[in-house]
């Protein structure tokens, strides 16, 4: 009966991913309005058209109402030259399947030191710890916009991640924290990790391979990358209303409050050297114990909170944070589990648009509200918080322990 049942692990697998993620698919590629259907995987598809006609990558804008511009490297509009060739409605679901994906793969190798605990039974242990992932707020924004995030943190963790995939093997470390980089610019942050650690290879080969692909794209596109680094991408403003409730930065959050001009800059550089020292601090010394799942959730949220401008979906890093803290034996140190328990919760409730429904009640006390309204500001620091508790738990083993090879499944190096 046993072996019987084992042959049905990947069906059953396959089938809960795909209930999971139904919900979020059916609201956002069958429900959504036809005007604000994939909006950004829309502007990825344009850039990839004006590569190829010839218009002006970066003066394009997307159809009404939206009327959105490409904000992205040149790199990045070359590698959407594919989407191109595809009819948009096509594209819509294809980038959902493959955000959905990436995200079961990011689960993959963020948990695989859970994974293998699960014996043969790891497949469908892997789409059920993958179910409440594809429900957090961050995952459904990417599949509501058609976003690029998943991706993103797929390529970071993978590089970093020991032991190292096979996936990422083929490349030397730090190659594909590079090409993530020439796609967009905040995995820039983990070159100044490598540097804090010391890690001098990675950084120069993360460098090299962002500048080699720029170069590249620049022989290629040179009107267009003039256009974006000597033009756009000094316009924060392209990439939407900084100071709207979309932007979860700790700058989106002091732009709320008021604080602009040059007191607010101020007051965010400081912000950003006290969060920068101490995390990149907690990121090495996690390098140090060898938990690099977790140094890709600590380096990640600083990405979130460090920018300038840090959308909802950019948190889709959260998704790394939760097994970081789950650690490889949850049941032994309860703690852990709750941890892991109460920041999947978080994510899931949407309570920045919880806080815009609490101001919009002129009766209600403010303060809640702006609370609320900046929740993943505060639940990005509270991350860190709880990830630098994990590094006390005496019980949390590093990633580069002995492990039986006999007892771990394909998942733990695939």
């Amino acid at each position: 009966m046993h072996r019987r049942l084992l042959r049905y692990r990947w069906p059953l697998a396959v089938l809960v991913i795909a209930l999971a993620a139904a919900p979020t698919a059916l609201r956002y590629l069958v429900f959504w309005p036809l005007d604000q259907w994939q909006v950004d995987v829309q502007v990825y598809r344009d850039a990839g058209v004006s590569v190829l006609t010839g218009r002006p990558v970066y003066a394009t804008l997307t159809e009404a109402p939206q009327l959105l511009p490409f904000t992205y490297p040149p790199f990045a509009a070359l590698l959407s030259i594919p989407l191109a060739l595809v009819p948009f409605g096509v594209v819509g679901w294809l980038w959902t399947a493959l955000q959905v994906i990436a995200t079961v793969a990011i689960t993959w190798y963020a948990a695989h030191r859970l994974l293998w605990r699960t014996g043969p039974w790891w497949p469908l242990a892997l789409a059920v710890l993958s179910a409440p992932m594809l429900w957090l707020h961050p995952v459904g924004d990417g599949i509501r916009f058609g976003q690029v995030n998943a991706l993103i943190v797929l390529a970071c963790l993978v590089d970093l991640r020991e032991p190292r995939p096979r996936l990422a093997r083929w490349l030397p470390p730090g190659a594909f924290v590079g090409l993530a980089m020439a796609v967009k610019l905040t995995p820039g942050v983990f070159v100044i990790h490598y540097l804090v650690t010391r890690r001098w290879r990675e950084a120069a080969t993360a460098v090299a391979t962002a500048a080699l692909v720029t170069i590249g794209s620049a022989l290629v596109l040179p009107q267009a990358s003039v256009a974006f680094w000597l033009g756009a991408l000094q316009d924060s403003d392209r990439l939407g209303p900084n100071a709207g409730t979309a932007n979860q930065s700790m700058r989106g959050f002091l732009l709320r409050m008021g604080l602009d001009g040059t007191a607010g800059g101020v007051l965010w550089l400081v912000l950003v050297a006290v969060v920068g020292v101490l995390g990149f601090g907690l990121a090495r010394r996690l390098d140090r114990r060898g938990d690099t799942v977790a140094v890709v959730a600590v380096v990640g949220l600083l990405a979130c909170l460090l920018s300038p401008v840090a959308w909802v979906h950019h948190y889709h890093w959260v998704v790394v944070v939760v097994f970081a803290l789950l650690g490889p034996d949850p049941w032994r140190d309860r703690r852990r589990l709750w941890a892991g328990a109460a920041v999947t919760v978080f994510f899931t409730m949407r309570l920045p648009w919880w806080g815009i429904d609490w101001l919009a009640q002129r009766d209600w006390p403010e303060w809640p509200g702006r609370i609320l309204q900046n929740a993943d500001v505060f639940g990005g620091l509270a991350c860190l918080l709880l990830l630098w508790w994990a590094t006390r738990v005496p019980d949390a083993a590093p990633e580069r322990a002995a492990v039986e090879p006999a007892a771990r499944p394909a998942v733990a190096d695939a």
